[in-house]
């Protein structure tokens, strides 16, 4: 139920299986344990009908066939009480009501609430999760979908909901994700924290049945082991020993080194666009923080173009919103790119009241609404591994120092940095907002509902709520492009982030392997159709 890192969300992806799953190849949706894209009837001109068939042949590993049930199980625990399922009731907010028919098992119907494009994707784009294993008592029946999405924070425990969220919570799936049934073609077998997981193909799932196999539920490999190591220099030096056989996200130095090297002749180099943007974020929350104009003037300090010389030698694009420019009819170009510019930063800073002190030292300094006196000084909080954050953390420090700003920088260890940002604890922060060309939904994280969840600005307005809720509720390309594009200019006046410039998707792999259908979305290639080129027989 966790907004899970890309990790976690790769490691799901061998163990769970979605209705609906993205074709990296393709840059499509298609159909996993749905037998194919939901039939869609449109209800009034408020309410939308998707009615969806699981295959026949889908099967936990007891040999029970997943059912609706399990559809309908797996939403109503997403507004469980007690779960930390903030992100997913953003999300998936949108579905009110599921239509079983016990003389049709494996088939449902997903009453919507409008009549949005992306309902068809979004719909189907969540893990499946067993109901007989996770809630054999079947609590979660007395409630519907609308009882729970409705049920107040402020309500009084159900013991019924409670000892659910117990048993969930026992059952460890965010620190032990393999002791939850999946229906997925892997079993996690091995894993100690920040080494290595490793992934054992089951000797018979449900989807071998299938002719053809789609691409989506293709799974060659018979093991897969994930090996964590945090120095790109070392990764690479285990690439080039044979030691592992691809290096996703590989820096951009890597990528070039190795490309230039004797060890280029056995590999294969893969450079895509992707939809990760990086950003810095400012904690609207805080009092010096809270005004437009101070964040639009701190935005001018952080030297995009040249972070991205820097830090991806070039490649990559800058942008001025939080769409990719690749995204063509929906990218607002006619936005500027926010400039470097510290000396006009502080012409800004004095236009939202900030005052610069007669000495060096003394920094800036203004009265808040109610006499207090403010500083602007700044905490700035970013990920530890990798040099990606700490270039641009040091950058943007060493800029507004020029300008009498002080900014302490505090890199901070992966799994911290996820629940500091929840907790708001941060001054600004610099990241990764991780996008694709399918869904619109910015609920969780620019919307009010989202805040101590994925909205970790803490920024909201009546407004910017109004204009998310019409994008994902667009009925129809042309609306949705004209909403997307105002929702770019409003962050961008706004300025509760920066969006800097998007990654490039590098991944460097031995020749020796085939099908990695490498492309622009996450997580940039697929693991399960990968191939190995048989081995030459020795001479007798």
């Amino acid at each position: 139920m966790l907004q899970p890192n890309q990790a976690a969300i790769d490691a799901n992806n061998l163990l769970h299986v979605c209705l609906l799953q993205a074709d990296i190849a393709t840059r499509k949706y298609g159909p996993a344990l749905a037998t194919s894209l939901p039939a869609v009837e449109l209800v009034g001109d408020s309410l939308s009908k998707l009615a969806y068939d699981i295959r026949p042949t889908a099967a936990w590993d007891n040999g029970r066939p997943v059912t609706a049930r399990d559809v309908e199980f797996t939403l109503k625990l997403m507004f469980c009480p007690g779960l930390p399922n903030e992100v997913a009731r953003n999300r998936y907010r949108f579905i009110r009501a599921v239509l079983t028919d016990p003389k049709a098992p494996q088939h449902f119907t997903l009453v919507c609430r409008g009549q949005a494009l992306e309902y068809v994707e979004a719909s189907g784009d969540f893990f499946i999760l067993p109901e007989a294993a996770l809630d054999p008592r079947g609590h979660l029946r007395c409630f519907s979908l609308a009882d729970l999405q409705k049920r107040a924070a402020t309500a009084p425990p159900d013991s019924a909901l409670q000892a659910l969220a117990q048993r969930y919570q026992a059952a460890g799936a965010g620190r032990h994700p393999g002791q939850v049934p999946g229906c997925g073609p892997y079993q996690l077998v091995k894993w100690e924290k920040d080494r290595y997981l490793t992934f054992r193909r089951k000797p018979q799932w449900w989807a071998d049945r299938l002719r053809p196999v789609p691409v989506v539920l293709q799974a060659r490999p018979k093991e897969l082991d994930y090996v964590i190591i945090p120095d790109a220099a070392t990764a690479t030096l285990a690439l080039r020993r044979g030691d592992i056989d691809v290096y996703p996200q590989i820096p951009a130095r890597e990528f070039a080194r190795l490309r230039a090297s004797p060890t280029a002749a056995a590999l294969n180099f893969y450079s895509t666009t992707s939809y990760d943007v990086v950003i810095a974020g400012f904690n609207t929350r805080r009092a010096h923080l809270s005004d437009a104009r101070t964040r639009r003037a701190l935005s001018r300090f952080f030297d995009a173009a040249g972070l991205l010389k820097a830090t991806q030698l070039g490649a990559g694009q800058r942008t001025a919103g939080v769409i990719s420019p690749i995204e063509k009819e929906n990218y607002n170009d006619s936005l500027a790119l926010t400039p470097f510019d510290p000396a006009g930063a502080t012409a800004l800073l004095r236009q939202a009241g900030w005052q610069r002190g007669p000495a060096p030292g003394t920094g800036w300094t203004r009265k808040s609404a109610n006499g207090k006196p403010q500083q602007l000084r700044l905490a700035m909080r970013y990920r530890a591994e990798g040099s990606l954050f700490s270039t641009v953390a040091l950058q943007f420090q060493a800029a507004a120092a020029g300008f009498d700003i002080p900014v302490t920088l505090q890199p901070t260890e992966s799994g911290a940095f996820s629940s500091s940002l929840k907790a708001g604890d941060f001054d600004v922060y610099v990241g990764v907002r991780k996008g694709n060309p399918f869904m619109f939904n910015f609920t969780p994280v620019f919307h009010s509902l989202g805040i101590d969840a994925g909205n970790t600005t803490g920024f909201s307005s009546p407004a910017s709520d109004q204009l998310i809720e019409a994008i994902a509720a667009a009925d129809s390309k042309a609306h949705r492009t004209q909403l997307l594009r105002r929702f770019q200019a409003l962050l961008q006046q706004e300025a509760p982030i920066v969006p800097l410039f998007f990654l490039p998707n590098r991944i460097v792999a031995s020749r020796q392997l085939s099908n990695l259908h490498v492309g622009s979305l996450k997580p940039g290639f697929m693991a399960t159709t990968i191939e190995r080129a048989p081995q030459p027989s020795a001479v007798p």
